[in-house]
């Protein structure tokens, strides 16, 4: 059987999603494994303080390396693999229909191209991760505030309220 062009394309799409979904499992429990961060149980926490690398603006101890641990998870190569996985199964779905209509003679529809939608939302998961993984530079340079420096006894529980208020405005 000659599989012919969208039958090769469909084989491809195939064993690259069957790797990027093996990449997301690994990446995903290694996630899983790690101690996590504070900070990654409140609300908003994830949006202000990349909002506060973005404004340049001083960050606690505990926003410091909650920030870092954001970073270096959206550096890391296998967090592209989300991105890969998915637009791996909607290449999949449209090739799939073009070699399925090349076998019956038949000529593309709408319903052919609904793969499109998550081929597109895997492009901007993909420039959401890389946003976030050039913060690398400017995390660098942002002035750390030791909580030993700070006016009053702020608690850690006060500073959580502060992230959880900013990032609901």
């Amino acid at each position: 059987m000659v599989l012919g062009l969208w039958g090769g394309l469909t084989i491809l799409a195939g064993v690259m999603e069957a790797f990027f979904a093996t990449c997301v499992f690994a990446y995903i429990r290694r996630m899983e494994r790690r101690q996590s961060h504070p900070l990654g149980d409140v609300v908003g926490a994830h949006k202000a303080v990349l909002a506060k690398i973005r404004k340049r603006e001083p960050l606690t101890r505990d926003e410091f390396d909650y920030a870092t641990e954001l970073v270096n998870d959206a550096r890391s190569p296998l967090a592209l693999a989300i991105p890969g996985a998915l637009f791996s199964i909607g290449f999949f779905y449209v090739v799939g229909c073009l070699f399925m209509l090349s076998l019956d003679g038949g000529h593309p529809s709408f319903r052919t191209f609904i793969g499109g939608i998550p081929m597109l939302t895997s492009m901007n998961i993909a420039a959401q991760l890389r946003r976030v993984a050039r913060m690398r530079k400017p995390l660098k340079t942002i002035p750390v505030i030791d909580s030993d420096t700070t006016e009053s006894d702020t608690t850690d529980s006060e500073t959580t309220d502060e992230i959880a208020v900013a990032g609901r405005v």
